[in-house]
């Protein structure tokens, strides 16, 4: 069933993806319509809500859940675009700010680890692989369905970056240092960790909620300049992103440290335009686990 309904979504999406832009985001309309009507993963999306703005009342919510859903719409037309977007428009619709910081570590010999959140447009985010001497990463979960994992495989190597499943990163970086190749791995950071391996909670949105370890790990094993893509929106389409670099060492940063000023700053680009991140996901699915230890 799912590779017939591959075969027939596939062919489709191809072609679809060949519309310019506006003409996409006219179809976008028309998604953000059924999306609304559906009603997708509202409750969901408004138990989430909820948890994170306990003072706002149901009107902000709901607004809040059609704006989402807007984004929403926008960024899955935006995804299939990338098939057959040129260099030259995805040079316009996202841009970076902050570049030399990655230059100035690639010139000095460091590796990079850039970390961000599942907010704006990330699947276009490897479009920075374009703009840096070093070779760009990303780190990803792989879909249980083979053949929609390459095909978002494909998507994300668009731009000429290399993808590495989560559970051989390590084994990627050890062969890249062994080979003194310089790289920027990113990571995406604000997944809820699996139930048996979530070691550290903090205060996310005024909830208890436990956090990935891995990309401050990953900072201290490399020791090399740890930054943070801070996504804006400026208008329909097009996306910017802040290069924010952490001013330390990593191996000498104390325990979480890392963990907390990434999760601040995201925290902080939800509480100015909440619609744009993911609130599709149950991010709070394990707080029975959560044992009232101190936060943050």
């Amino acid at each position: 069933m799912n590779k017939l309904l591959y075969y027939i979504w596939h062919p489709l999406i191809w072609l679809i993806s060949w519309l310019p832009t506006p003409v996409l985001y006219i179809l976008s309309n028309v998604l953000y319509y059924l999306v609304s009507l559906v009603g997708y993963r509202k409750k969901v999306i408004l138990h989430n809500l909820k948890k994170a703005f306990p003072n706002k009342d149901e009107q902000w919510r709901k607004d809040i859940l059609h704006k989402f859903y807007r984004h929403f719409s926008d960024l899955f037309v935006e995804t299939m675009k990338l098939q057959h977007i040129s260099d030259s428009e995805i040079f316009k619709r996202i841009t970076f700010s902050n570049i030399e910081v990655i230059e100035e570590a690639t010139e000095k010999g460091q590796d990079v680890i850039a970390i961000l959140g599942h907010y704006g447009n990330w699947e276009w985010v490897p479009a920075l692989n374009m703009h840096v001497t070093a070779s760009g990463y990303s780190v990803y979960r792989p879909l249980k369905n083979k053949l929609f994992d390459q095909y978002m495989l494909k998507l994300r190597s668009r731009f000429g970056s290399g993808n590495v499943p989560m559970k051989k990163t390590l084994r990627l970086v050890a062969g890249l240092k062994k080979e003194n190749k310089r790289f920027v791995l990113g990571l995406i950071a604000d997944q809820s960790p699996a139930r048996s391996e979530i070691q550290y909670w903090t205060n996310f949105l005024t909830q208890p909620t436990p956090v990935l370890m891995g990309p401050e790990k990953m900072a201290k094993m490399v020791n090399g300049k740890v930054i943070y893509f801070k996504v804006s929106k400026p208008k329909r389409g097009y996306y910017h992103i802040d290069i924010i670099p952490w001013n330390g060492t990593p191996q000498t940063a104390k325990e979480h440290e890392i963990t907390e000023w990434h999760i601040r700053l995201l925290e902080k680009s939800i509480l100015e335009r909440p619609e744009l991140w993911l609130w599709s996901h149950r991010r709070w699915k394990y707080q029975d686990r959560y044992q009232g230890q101190p936060l943050k």
